[in-house]
Order: structure tokens, then C-alpha cells, then sequence
């Protein structure tokens, strides 16, 4: 007997199931918001020099503002006063001839920066004078965010497999929120910095037991369906973002605001229920059959033997004695050596792809909150084509398809002069919506690649392996600075690249989950007793390692 069957008879898209997504996408929505943040708090508004050191004696009294700065600051070549330096004391004679202002001398600010408020009231770098010698700073708030992610990551998959999904949810939503808001009220950068780090491994654990625990509820039929959701929570918080960061031009304020969506999340947390695939593979058999009887009773259907105990026992063949799964089993055998290897390259190239573009997307024309707007739009469309892309060439063709085209709409990118800014623009949406697809398949994509005793582990690596791309996609950017389009060359390599590897991922529509490693490996023997008519020996020994198919 396979989980599916026990599925089929309880509904596995019935009203417990809807519930359990629902409830995840409310949890799920301020997501975005945070992995966003970093653009709105540590952005760096219009600054230059404070000059009231200078004003001790009334000299700027009958100055305009204009001419105040004439007289203090150094011009840039287009005119504009410089940031970060101010002369020693005022040079009137510049408000009649300026054109020895290049050979004065000047240093550094003396007293601090006066920053431009019209944008924004508050930031990081308004804040703590984050600019200049301490831009360096100001530039790794999002660093410290997403190395916070990276090892999060790792831990939430080590302790959801270990100590079950629904009591690490709920970990990640109080110590999430708690990190988050307390950064809130920092009282220095230091301090901030930690607590941003803090978040970042907190939250992360909301995207991966979340992500898993929807998937392991649900009908083979149905896992397309619930992908595309999962995703769809994260561009919806993509979406309001913008008009929440518009509402509140304080970066401490705005802190509080995308946070707080995780307090009815902790609410609705108790109705959440365990998966009953991790109870049965770590021995809970009476827990499982008290989830899969209140599904079936949510879900309207007769309770039958086939959630009972002694029959689950029958689901998960383990190993003998008592067995601790670690990530070290993503590479002790030879068939998950391989899964591990294909899917952290593809996670890498997918992350790396996803966020390069979305860091060097220009074009627009359009003021800072409406352009992280229009960058949410665009997924939409994207995402819930998912669906039907899913259904008619099935996860491997639309994971390496996707991937594919985004690479080539990047190489077209490269040809296209920069004064073709419609042209550039419209490609280079193109590419972040293919982009999209392709980080919306793979998500549901891993979570049906690897088994039930070790499936948080696995989709703890490959985000952690994500992270690596994201830390990644900056530090490409930069190449524009040795050569104009050596960035987009790196981007477009890497994507056709990930698109070839992600062609050799087995493909996993209309199979059965995997349940242990040794269903990977082609090892799994039916057991005595098995009610199972002869269905339970999985053949794992062909090159796509999944072969049992269950009704779609």
C-alpha cells in the first residue's frame, strides 16, 4: 500500500487539505516582504556635507541654500555638489568665478551629512551616516540578511526531519517575528545587523516546511495546483509591498508593518496539522491516523481500515533498528549522490538567475516604488502559467524549457543597443517572467524528487545552495565594471547551463513520493503481511529514479 492510496480515500484535495494551503499562504505572504526590504530601509537618498560647522559666525546669513553649498561644496562633473566633500572653510570668491573650483583643496565631511527626506524619511543610511567611508556597511545589510537565509536553511531542514514540520513552523514564526521586530528598535548598526542575520535565519524555515508540509498533504493530481499557489503567495506579497514601503517612508516603521502579518500566521498556526507522511516515517502510526481520520471527517468521507495503525505500517519500510537521518545521506548513495548533485546546481543557476536579473533590470522610467511594482506584476502572469505548462509537458521539460529561454532572452539582451530602451525593457521582462517559471517548478519540483525521511533535508540544502546563488548574482553584476555586457554573458551562461543540467532530472508527473532512500535506490521489498496486492515493490532501477505511477 502506497500513501496515495490512503490519499484517495480520504480526498487529497478536499476542504483539509484547502485549509492547510490557505493557512500557508498566509504565513507565507510577509516572505517577500522581508527578502525585499533591504531595497527600501538600506536605500541611500540624495546627501551631502552638514555645513552648520561653519555658520558659527552668520557668514551664510544673506546666502541662498544654492549658494551656500556653491561656496562650501565642490561641484562633480554634472554639476551637482559632491557627497562626500567639503572645503575647509567657505570660498566666496567661487559665487563670482567658479572656474578654478576643481584645484581648491577640500576633505571629508567634518560634521556629518544632511540627507534629501523627500523620498524617504528615515533610512539605514540616514540613520547611522551609512554613506561614504561607511558605504561598505550599508552595501552588506543585505549580505548579513541572506548568509542569515543560507544557514537557516540548513538548520530548519536538519530539525523539520528530525522533530517534525509543524512544531519547526512554529519556531520560525515567533523567532522570525520576535528577531524582526525587536531589529526594529536598534539602537546601532551593529546591533541591527545581528538582528538582521537572526531574521533571516529565522524566516527561512516558513518557506521550506511550509513549501514540503502542502506537498506531502496532497494528491498526486493536485501537487501542480498547490506549486503554483506556494508561489502565488510570494508574488502577492511582491505585489503590496510597494504600497505598504509607500505608506511608510521610515525604515523602522516599515520594519513593524511587513512583519506583523505574522501575527494571526501564529494564530492559525494551531489548526495546522503534522504531516502524516513524516509521521509514519519516523514509527508515529497514531498520530498519522488521527490526522488522516480528521482529514477524512473535514473531507466528508467514511473513515476505512486503510488509515488504520496497523495498516500505515505498511506505507514506510525502514531500515533496521532506529534510524536518524542527516544531510549526510543526500550523498552516502549513489542514486540521491546524483539527485543531490543535479538539484543543487539547478537550485544554484535558478537563484543566481532569478536575482541577477532582477537586480539589473532597468528601463522603466518610473519613480522607485512604482518600478519594484511593476517587477512583482510581471511574475504573475508568469506563475500561473505554471499550471498548464506542468500539466501539458510535465516538471523536467518546463524546469529546463523555462530555463532555456530565459537564457536566450538574456544573449538577445546583449545585442540590443543601449539606447533601445523599449526593446532592452521588454526582453528583459521576458526573461524575469521565464525566470519566474522556472523558480516556481522547481520548488514543487525537488519536493517530489526526494524521499518522505529526508525531504526537509534535501530542500534544505537546495535552498541553501540557493542562497549561494542569490550571494552570487551581486558579484556578477559587478563584471559590467571590467567590461559593459561581461555581466549579462556570466547570466546568460549560467542559466543555459542550468537549463542542461535540469535536463537530466528525472521526471516525477503523475508519480508516487518517494517515501525512504532505499525507494530511491531500488531497494525497497514488499513486507509480510503487506496489503498491498503486489503494488509496493517499487522499480527504482531505471536511470529516471522514480518509476511508480499513481493516477493523475
Amino acid at each position: 500500500m502506497k500513501f496515495e492510496d490512503v490519499l484517495v480515500e480520504v480526498n487529497g484535495f478536499g476542504r483539509f487539505q484547502k485549509l492547510i494551503l490557505s493557512l500557508s499562504f498566509l504565513g507565507r505572504f510577509t516572505l517577500p516582504c522581508h527578502f525585499m526590504l533591504t531595497n527600501f530601509i538600506a536605500a541611500v537618498p540624495s546627501h551631502h556635507c552638514d555645513l552648520s560647522g561653519l555658520d558659527t559666525e552668520g557668514v551664510f546669513e544673506n546666502l541662498t541654500a544654492e549658494q551656500r553649498l556653491a561656496v562650501s561644496i565642490p561641484a562633480r562633473g554634472d554639476g551637482t555638489p559632491s557627497s562626500c566633500l567639503m572645503f575647509p572653510e567657505p570660498q566666496f570668491h567661487l559665487l563670482v568665478n567658479s572656474s578654478n573650483a576643481t584645484t581648491l583643496p577640500a576633505g571629508p565631511c567634518q560634521n556629518g551629512w544632511v540627507f534629501d527626506n523627500s523620498t524617504f524619511r528615515s533610512t539605514l543610511a540616514s540613520e547611522w551616516d551609512l554613506v561614504c567611508e561607511n558605504k561598505g556597511l550599508n552595501k552588506a545589510t543585505a549580505t548579513i540578511f541572506f548568509i542569515g537565509v543560507m544557514f537557516g536553511a540548513v538548520t530548519y531542514g536538519i530539525l523539520s526531519d528530525r522533530y517534525g514540520r509543524r512544531p519547526m513552523l512554529l519556531v520560525s514564526y515567533v523567532s522570525g517575528m520576535g528577531f524582526a521586530l525587536i531589529s526594529a528598535f536598534s539602537t546601532s548598526y551593529i546591533m541591527f545587523a545581528v538582528l538582521r542575520f537572526l531574521t533571516g535565519f529565522s524566516i527561512t524555515g516558513i518557506i521550506i516546511v511550509s513549501s514540503v508540509l502542502n506537498v506531502e498533504w496532497v494528491d498526486v493530481g493536485s501537487r501542480k495546483l498547490v506549486g503554483v499557489v506556494d508561489s502565488l503567495s510570494w508574488t502577492f506579497g511582491g505585489v503590496f509591498f510597494p504600497l505598504i514601503a509607500y505608506g511608510f517612508r521610515d525604515w523602522r516603521w516599515l520594519t513593524i508593518a511587513v512583519t506583523l502579518p505574522l501575527i494571526p500566521a501564529i494564530i492559525s498556526w494551531r489548526w495546522f496539522p503534522e504531516s502524516a507522511r513524516w509521521l509514519i516515517a519516523s514509527g508515529q502510526l497514531k498520530k498519522a491516523q488521527f490526522y488522516l481520520q480528521k482529514s477524512a471527517k473535514m473531507n466528508q468521507r467514511e473513515v476505512t481500515s486503510s488509515t488504520k495503525a496497523e495498516n500505515l505500517a505498511f506505507i514506510v519500510v525502514k531500515e533496521k533498528g532506529s534510524r536518524t537521518y542527516s544531510y549526510l545521506d543526500l550523498v552516502r548513495t549513489p542514486k540521491m549522490r546524483k539527485l543531490a548533485m543535479l538539484t543543487g546546481m539547478t537550485w544554484f543557476g535558478v537563484a543566481a538567475t532569478s536575482y541577477g536579473i532582477g537586480f539589473n533590470i532597468t528601463g522603466f522610467g518610473v519613480d522607485f516604488y512604482l518600478t519594484q511594482f511593476i517587477y512583482a506584476v510581471t511574475e504573475l502572469p508568469a506563475k500561473l502559467s505554471v499550471y498548464y505548462l506542468l500539466e501539458k509537458f510535465g516538471r523536467r521539460k518546463t524546469e529546463a524549457g523555462s530555463l532555456l529561454i530565459t537564457g536566450v532572452c538574456l544573449g538577445i539582451n546583449i545585442f540590443i543597443s543601449k539606447d533601445r530602451r523599449v526593446v532592452r525593457t521588454i526582453v528583459a521582462v521576458l526573461a524575469k517572467g521565464f525566470s519566474a517559471v522556472s523558480f516556481c517548478t522547481v520548488v514543487l519540483y525537488s519536493s517530489e524528487l526526494y524521499p518522505t525521511v529526508i525531504r526537509q533535508n534535501g530542500i534544505g540544502y537546495n535552498s541553501f545552495m540557493a542562497r549561494v546563488g542569490v550571494a552570487s548574482a551581486p558579484l556578477i553584476l559587478l563584471l559590467e565594471e571590467v567590461w559593459t555586457n561581461l555581466a549579462q554573458v556570466v547570466l546568460c551562461s549560467i542559466t543555459i547551463l542550468t537549463s542542461l543540467v535540469a535536463s537530466f532530472l528525472p521526471e516525477t508527473r503523475g508519480k508516487c513520493l518517494p517515501e525512504t532512500i532505499e525507494d530511491i535506490e531500488g531497494k525497497r521489498e514488499d513486507p509480510v503481511g503487506s496489503p498491498s496486492d503486489g503494488r509496493n515493490k517499487m522499480n527504482y532501477e531505471e536511470p529516471t529514479f522514480i518509476s511508480d505511477t499513481c493516477t493523475d
